[in-house]
């Protein structure tokens, strides 16, 4: 678990790092002064000035930070926002380039990451919409991808990422074959073997009946996934167009969520906050680094896709600002701009808490196992 934690911190560290380090490339090739980058948030611990720009190291090392000159807030100095290195005195495109700066670094580290996988070898699901002719397959097998948390499978241990091996000691080959033999065990138990990192394991699982169905079912979803590369002068193109797709599919992802809690008031139970991504990060480690690879580089997706979603406080509510005030062809309210974006942060925050809450109750026994570890 401790090392659960530390990959959790390096991950993180990167990705905002990663995000900040966009803003802040972005603002030097505009001509806006960087006052502070900082590696970590305060307290600070120590900084060295380069060039203008101090770079802080400080105490908790969760990311970090870029303070630009001629930005509005609460520690802004007016008097600087005429200055020709001020982001107040840049014109819309130079704003918009580098307010986007974070989004687009975290997809380009996606792209990147990916096209590593896809050198090295890379698992993914073995669909014909999601392959190429140029593709190499290696070392197919049958993967759990998501369990049913009401069903035994779920109950007994079995978890998402785990790879199938055996039923009742019979080698599984193919997923037709896991369903013809459950279809007549209803109310039976199978042992279920299966990989998990290094360790083979294996579960007694009851076979349920599939609802208005008369055949049995483990409560499991599965696929058939194999190691899939590319020529590495190949990799980097096929990166752009795996990142391309993956976003599609979390843009769709975003939507319903949104519109469930516009309809439902409710939030989605697959969301999860920084302690669900701290437990997947551990279960994502056990499994090998090109299983990292490929967790970071979606994670990276889903903050750039987050981020860009005209939401205040976060880069895409900025943008939004940027682009009234453009067509408004005058400033927005400094003030009432700073007020949408603290209740949005506001807001931000209690969305957080009530994710971490949920995420706290559902890996209590990891959270516990964790301290008792140490004390």
């Amino acid at each position: 678990m401790f090392m659960t934690l530390v990959w959790f911190i390096i991950i993180l560290a990167v990705l905002v790092l990663i995000h900040e380090f966009g803003h802040f490339i972005a603002a030097k090739r505009s001509g806006v002064l960087v006052e502070e980058f900082g590696f970590g948030f305060p307290p600070k611990l120590f900084g060295v000035r380069y060039r203008g720009t101090l770079y802080s190291f400080n105490a908790i090392p969760f990311g970090g930070f870029v303070k630009l000159k001629g930005v509005p807030g609460e520690d802004a100095h007016p008097e600087h926002f005429d200055d020709h290195n001020s982001f107040a005195k840049k014109a819309f495109l130079q704003k918009f380039f580098i307010l986007s700066g974070g989004v687009f670094m975290n997809i380009l580290l996606a792209v990147m990451l990916f096209a590593v996988g896809f050198t090295i070898g890379m698992p993914q699901v073995l669909d014909k919409s999601n392959l190429f002719s140029a593709a190499r397959i290696r070392d197919e097998f049958i993967q759990i991808v998501e369990t049913e948390p009401t069903l035994s499978a779920a109950q007994a241990g079995i978890q998402a990422g785990d790879t199938l091996l055996t039923l009742d000691g019979q080698v599984v080959r193919s997923i037709e074959e896991v369903q013809e033999y459950n279809a007549e065990r209803i109310g039976q138990t199978v042992a279920v073997q299966v990989r998990r990192g290094d360790e083979t394991l294996t579960f007694p699982v009851n076979v349920s009946a599939l609802e208005n169905e008369e055949r049995g079912v483990l409560g499991v979803q599965l696929a058939r996934v194999g190691t899939v590369s590319y020529p590495w002068y190949l990799s980097f193109g096929f990166g752009i167009v795996y990142a391309l797709q993956i976003l599609w599919l979390i843009l769709g992802a975003f939507a319903t969520l949104l519109i469930d809690l516009i309809t439902s008031g409710q939030v989605s139970a697959d969301l999860s906050g920084p302690v669900g991504i701290a437990a997947m990060t551990g279960q994502v480690a056990k499994l090998g680094f090109v299983y990292v690879l490929q967790f970071v580089a979606l994670l990276s997706l889903n903050l750039a896709l987050f981020n860009i979603l005209p939401i205040p406080a976060l880069d895409g509510g900025r943008i939004f600002f940027l682009i009234i005030e453009k067509l408004r062809r005058k400033k927005n309210s400094e003030r009432v701009e700073n007020v949408v974006h603290r209740i949005g942060f506001a807001l931000l925050l209690v969305l957080i808490v009530l994710v971490t809450f949920r995420d706290l109750h559902r890996y209590s026994d990891s959270i516990k196992a964790f301290f008792s570890g140490i004390f």
